[in-house]
């Protein structure tokens, strides 16, 4: 999973929070990175019906979505990004040998299962529960 899946979750459960329209600056000054990277995320969430864009002088994103109807399932489905991955994959398939020239294609195979079983997982977790988690925990601070 790459850091954008993240730069998503938090942005979206910052705009979820503030209830207002948040320019791509003010999201990257709340994540703690930089603006161009949150604009780069956005346009996927935007395109995934997620957040909407206002343009002008007080322009940014917007969340919406109810933040339960929205899961870490359709923000992965909007990264088109993967849970589980490998980014080396061992042996080679011109090899002479079963093992050599097999193995990567095993392994992508259970990568993609324990790939889908972890977004079946995810879900079962929305933007609401995250910001619950995330309140509870200050509460006990």
């Amino acid at each position: 999973m790459t850091s954008d899946f993240a730069v998503a979750v938090h942005a979206l459960v910052y705009l979820n929070r503030r209830k207002d329209t948040v320019s791509s600056e003010g999201l990257a000054s709340n994540v703690c990175t930089n603006p161009a990277r949150v604009r780069k995320i956005m346009v996927k969430l935007k395109r995934a019906d997620i957040v909407k864009t206002k343009e002008g002088l007080d322009g940014g994103y917007q969340f919406i979505k109810e933040a339960d109807e929205v899961n870490l399932k359709q923000i992965c489905e909007a990264l088109e990004a993967k849970v589980v991955s490998a980014s080396w994959k061992s042996g080679n398939v011109e090899k002479d040998c079963a093992i050599a020239s097999g193995m990567a294609g095993v392994m992508d195979e259970i990568y993609g299962e324990l790939d889908d079983l972890c977004k079946s997982a995810l879900e079962n977790i929305s933007i609401q529960d995250i910001e619950t988690r995330i309140f509870k925990n200050k509460m006990r601070k």
